[in-house]
């Protein structure tokens, strides 16, 4: 494990760049998680810049070599490969990590599910598919993926039926952006925005001293920002299918998957907004009213404490009823 962490780590260090700017303000730039990262912040003295860096990095370094499930050494692998075979044990960050997966299935009712991830390949949008899978399939496969049937005890886990797959997608690099703002506290760091590949988390106040200015991309115009949001410790993520997604047959079907049907959602949603105290709040939502629709999407952001979004279907925009004492610019279809 040691090894593939540090294998790891050298990739991230082969791939920051680190600048400094005005006001102690510095900005790291890496690809980690299989995505784009940056952070912004403020430290003084610089070696105090240069000691978060280290840090952060070697803490994101051993996330993600121990929950990758494209690193055949990670932990979150092993746990697949003993399924229907072995109990694995577990560190005590990845019972935190866990619990937290049991809130959000309560929260969701399994429409966030971390044993989804067989039906993630079957639609795996980096694949080349000529026609649908057959029902029996998908409905075979469905019935594997049920997070209530993966077994713990306290320091193991154990998937108690070959085929079972976990996976920390929607929650892992969210998590992760929590994690890194809090390293940054503990470095004494109040000023700070972290982005990892759009999800997205600040505190305290940019370098223009006041709220971080945060772009909303266009699903219909990718690329291009429909409008804006001014944020102070606050966190926003999106979810959305309009970038990946496969086409079969002409019709869309996108990669976030409803594990209660087995199937691509399809209910006119482009892209969810929410902005949330933490961004594992804001991930979890935004996905998760992605999958409910507009009606029911709209409401189960509405009713979460502390949280606002916006909705965006071919239609129309529907967003609730805070979410304009954050906007910066009027939205424009």
């Amino acid at each position: 494990m040691v090894l593939t962490t540090d294998s790891v780590y050298e990739r991230i260090a082969r791939s920051l760049n680190m600048q400094g700017g005005l006001s102690h303000y510095y900005r790291l730039t890496f690809q980690a998680m299989g995505t784009r990262c940056s952070i912004d912040y403020k430290a003084s003295p610089p070696s105090a810049a240069t000691t978060y860096k280290e840090n952060v990095c070697r803490w994101l370094a051993e996330f993600e070599a121990r929950y990758s499930r494209y690193i055949s050494k990670s932990l979150i692998s092993k746990i697949n490969q003993n399924a229907g075979k072995a109990w694995v044990e577990i560190d005590k960050e990845t019972e935190k990590l866990f619990q937290l997966c049991d809130w959000y299935y309560w929260l969701t009712q399994g429409l966030f599910d971390p044993s989804a991830l067989p039906l993630i390949h079957l639609w795996d949008y980096k694949m080349k598919h000529i026609t649908l899978p057959e029902p029996q399939a998908v409905e075979r496969i469905r019935a594997s993926v049920n997070w209530e049937n993966v077994q713990r005890e306290e320091g193991k886990i154990f998937l108690p039926k070959k085929g079972m797959a976990i996976d920390l997608r929607g929650i892992g690099k969210e998590y992760a952006v929590d994690r890194a703002i809090e390293i940054a506290f503990d470095h004494g760091i109040k000023d700070i925005l972290i982005d990892f590949g759009a999800d997205m988390r600040m505190h305290g106040n940019a370098p223009q001293q006041g709220a971080w200015v945060i772009g909303l991309e266009h699903p219909k115009d990718p690329g291009r920002c429909w409008g804006g949001v001014a944020l102070k410790n606050r966190a926003i993520a999106s979810s959305g299918d309009y970038l990946r997604h496969i086409k079969i047959s002409g019709k869309h079907y996108g990669h976030i998957i409803n594990p209660h049907t087995g199937y691509p959602v399809a209910n006119g949603s482009l892209s969810v907004s929410v902005i949330a105290p933490t961004c594992t709040e804001a991930g979890i939502l935004s996905t998760t009213a992605f999958i409910l629709g507009q009606q029911k999407g709209w409401e189960f952001i509405e009713h979460y404490h502390q949280a606002e979004g916006c909705i965006w279907t071919n239609e129309y925009i529907i967003q609730t009823g805070g979410f304009n004492h954050y906007e910066l610019t009027k939205m424009a279809q």
